[in-house]
């Protein structure tokens, strides 16, 4: 069998939040927001390992979730770097050698499902790399520094991009290593792996696999587990 991880990233300051406390720790329904997240992998069968990748001066506490809540499948609790890629890089490197695909995932998303990183990674598997994705609600402007719309694309071709995100192994450690060395730096794994020329298909997922961001994310999020 083919062994799957994942990187889930929570190593950001969370500075939209706001208050002294990086939002992956913040309070939800009782749990840092971060575990909530690392038990939804914890209860997937088709993933085998977790590497967690943290801020630095976060690795103690962030290890303390994984045996105060009985995280079995986070095998390693790694430093990220300045930036989001460098942080994924790193979980890449602490990745157990025969894991052959991988998803990385936000830290601040708690509410993916076994459904859609299933069919994330079966069209990773398919095509190469896939990513989750919903289509957007709203009509899109490209606007410029001044404030003066340039264009609206249509709608129906603008998707929003999610986590998790899944690639072959090798190819999204060979993707990064090619960004840094031309010093590239992405907004997420796909657009790293896009410009080696690997397609990169979408999968569409829901609109609860919210990334929990501001304050009016966290009330909902906690609405949602009290219902």
């Amino acid at each position: 069998m083919e062994q799957v991880g994942v990187i889930v990233v929570a190593a950001g300051k969370g500075l939209r939040m706001g208050g002294q406390m990086p939002k992956q720790h913040l309070p939800l329904a009782g749990k840092p927001v971060l575990v909530r997240t690392l038990e939804a992998f914890e209860h997937m069968e088709q993933i085998h390992t977790v590497v967690l990748v943290v801020g630095p001066g976060d690795e103690a506490r962030c290890s303390r979730y994984t045996s105060e809540y009985g995280l079995r499948k986070v095998h390693a609790v790694v430093t990220g770097g300045a930036e989001r890629q460098a942080s994924v890089y790193q979980g890449l490197l602490a990745l157990d050698p025969e894991v052959e695909w991988v998803l990385v995932h936000d830290g601040v998303r708690p509410f993916v499902t076994p459904e859609e990183t299933l069919e994330c990674l079966e069209a990773a598997k398919r095509y190469g790399a896939a990513v989750v994705a919903v289509p957007v609600k709203d009509t899109v402007k490209i606007v410029e520094p001044d404030g003066k719309i340039a264009s609206t694309p249509d709608r129906s071709a603008v998707w929003a991009i999610q986590t998790p995100q899944a690639f072959r192994v090798r190819e999204l450690l060979a993707a990064h290593e090619m960004a840094m060395q031309e010093g590239f730096t992405g907004t997420d794994d796909a657009m790293v792996v896009e410009r080696t020329g690997q397609p990169v298909y979408v999968v569409r997922g829901g609109y609860h696999n919210l990334k929990i961001t501001t304050p009016e994310d966290l009330e909902w999020a906690e609405y949602r587990l009290k219902r």
